[in-house]
């Protein structure tokens, strides 16, 4: 039994890496506009929701795909995520405005966006409209969104601040 009551109720938004291809062409089949968000969400915050909610708005429909821990390691280091690929996924598939929630192992999210084909990928501004997504949204006719990030509002500054208060505390 789960240690999470209100995570039932969300169980169906989360898509097997192997079923998202089939899923999503299914979702886009039925007429639905599909939006792609990808990310770690480590230590979700308000600026991941704010990204999130606009990523929502672009589309009929939004999947969020998750770096895995695996992912994550390889970029961030091995002391990362803080929070596990199995609550990042409950966390983001709790909020009303995300429609499904996937992961993959790779650095990045070329090959899993090779299959979904999103009609607008969103990728934060600090990346781009020349991220390295666009190539593969753009070949399979979809656009790239940018949307401004909450300044000061990163899971890195976040843990900046935390380390430099408790270092304070110390001396």
């Amino acid at each position: 039994m789960s240690q999470f009551t209100w995570e039932k109720a969300h169980q169906t938004k989360v898509i097997l890496p192997e079923e998202l291809e089939s899923k999503m062409s299914d979702v886009k089949r039925q007429g639905f506009k599909l939006a792609t968000l990808n990310g770690s969400f480590d230590l979700m915050h308000a600026g991941h929701l704010e990204i999130i909610y606009q990523a929502s708005q672009v589309a009929d429909k939004l999947l969020v795909l998750l770096n895995s821990d695996t992912s994550i390691q390889q970029y961030k280091g091995k002391d990362r995520p803080l929070i596990s690929l199995k609550y990042r996924i409950r966390m983001m598939a709790a909020l009303g405005f995300v429609d499904f929630v996937s992961w993959f192992d790779e650095t990045d999210p070329i090959q899993v966006l090779s299959k979904v084909k999103p009609d607008v990928h969103v990728n934060g501004a600090e990346y781009g409209s020349d991220c390295i997504e666009a190539d593969c949204v753009k070949k399979n006719g979809g656009r790239i969104e940018i949307i401004q990030l909450v300044p000061g509002l990163s899971t890195s500054e976040i843990i900046k601040k935390i380390e430099s208060n408790a270092s304070s505390r110390r001396n």
